[in-house]
């Protein structure tokens, strides 16, 4: 029994030495791993990237339309140029305004150009061009208090374009509007045409003026490319790497 009982203690105590070195072990590369995962999930996830838009420029507004257009469609313009109305951002929406009576015939004509950038929150600039696009057409539809609006497509005109047809009245006076929104990668072109007859002068044929409207709308959309032929796209930060500068986003 006494030389039993010290022999036992010896082999329990060698007995016990492999399991704790086991467990340091595990302990050791448990905490390794964490690491590297850890290491590895923080530069798993690259940085959010949008397309770069296709245009980074607008035309001169008044410049959009040529000279002979602009004189056919408001025959006696007080400003034959057009005139430029004010912008809090010329780099990115301008407009120009041709208005004159002939006689007693009234015309006004406005074209409008508004630019949108790709923004990595705000999504691509033909995505938010889209969007504007849209919501031109319904404002359209029920400026000065327009009822009955007739929209349609239209084909030919930039990458996508809607005709809005309505008629108001003022002072007694009956007005046909004519709009075209149409929208050219991240540009968005608003062309509205308006006449009234005062007096006894009769109104004016609705689908004249369309034409005349769709017409101007062509000549604002085809300026937007000539005006940034040669230029580079801007630099804004917004489109990550592996983006193609030279390339519009789709929808």
């Amino acid at each position: 029994m006494h030389r039993t009982a010290p022999r036992l203690a010896r082999m329990l105590a060698c007995a016990a030495v492999p399991v704790m070195l086991v467990a340091g072990c595990s302990s050791g590369s448990g905490d390794k791993d964490g690491g590297e995962d850890a290491s590895k999930s923080a530069t798993a996830s690259p940085s959010p990237t949008v397309a770069a838009a296709r245009f980074d420029k607008l035309p001169e507004a008044c410049k959009t339309l040529p000279k002979k257009t602009a004189e056919k469609l408001v025959p006696e313009a007080k400003d034959k140029k057009g005139k430029t109305l004010p912008s809090g951002n010329i780099n990115e929406s301008a407009s120009c305004l041709w208005s004159g009576l002939d006689g007693f015939q009234y015309r006004q004509l406005t074209v409008s150009l508004k630019l949108f950038p790709s923004d990595v929150g705000l999504g691509t600039g033909e995505k938010r061009a889209a969007t504007y696009a849209t919501q031109q057409t319904g404002k359209a539809a029920t400026a000065d208090g327009a009822k009955g609006a007739k929209t349609s497509a239209v084909a030919g005109i930039g990458d996508e374009a809607q005709t809005v047809a309505t008629s108001t009245k003022k002072d007694g006076d009956e007005f046909k509007n004519e709009t075209v929104v149409a929208r050219i990668a991240n540009v968005v072109v608003t062309v509205e045409y308006r006449g009234a007859g005062y007096e006894d002068a009769k109104p004016p044929k609705p689908d004249e003026l369309m034409k005349d409207a769709k017409n101007a709308a062509k000549d604002a959309v085809t300026s937007v490319p000539k005006a940034n032929e040669g230029a580079t796209e801007s630099p804004s930060g917004t489109t990550g790497e592996g983006a193609d500068p030279t390339k519009s986003a789709a929808n």
